[in-house]
């Protein structure tokens, strides 16, 4: 029962949506329960220019796996050959790393790095049942910003990486969580 609009593409080829465990509309936002990894995207949520996205994610108990999660942007041709994207995603344990996505290759443009930031499933109040963590990506006269929680972690320059494109969600696999936020916001005149 995928949200209207939506669509999913999993890493693995020969994968579907069967092998997913729930990804639904729950306001305010919605539910993600993977089985594989991949990507989830609404065709019509893109950005262009200087922008900010910002994403809002609860992570629920990972059962002590370390798999990632965040936001991707400057997608095109996500169901085809040659799909591309950037994408920011945090893990628990406290690390964010930011990848690019063309085709079959994934280069990485900044590794794990440990950052205090990063709120992990440990950080939790005492009986909590999640945590939460804000992403966001500054595209900035040519320049991109990454925040969690609102503390730039890194940045580095756009160059010839994808940015201007289509907006969604990257979860690795065996997750639970609820986006309760995804949005992006034009910057400047």
């Amino acid at each position: 029962s995928r949200p209207d609009g939506w669509e999913v593409r999993f890493d693995r080829p020969g994968m579907g949506e069967g092998d997913m465990e729930m990804f639904v509309a729950m306001p305010p936002g919605w539910h993600i329960t993977t089985g594989p990894s991949g990507i989830f995207w609404d065709p019509d949520l893109t950005a262009e220019g200087d922008f900010r996205i910002e994403a809002e994610i609860y992570l629920f108990d990972p059962e002590g796996r370390r798999e990632s999660f965040g936001i991707f942007f400057g997608g095109r041709d996500l169901a085809g050959d040659a799909q591309a994207y950037t994408y920011f995603l945090i893990r628990d344990g406290g690390q964010y790393i930011v990848k690019e996505r063309n085709g079959a290759d994934a280069p990485t443009l900044v590794a794990w790095t440990d950052h205090d930031a990063v709120v992990s499933w440990a950080d939790r109040e005492e009986g909590g049942a999640n945590v939460l963590n804000t992403l966001a990506v500054e595209s900035r006269a040519g320049t991109l910003h990454f925040f969690v929680n609102d503390v730039e972690v890194t940045s580095v320059p756009a160059g010839d990486m994808p940015v201007d494109g289509v907006v969604g969600l990257r979860v690795n696999h065996r997750l639970n969580l609820h986006v309760s936020r995804l949005e992006v916001m034009p910057l400047g005149g």
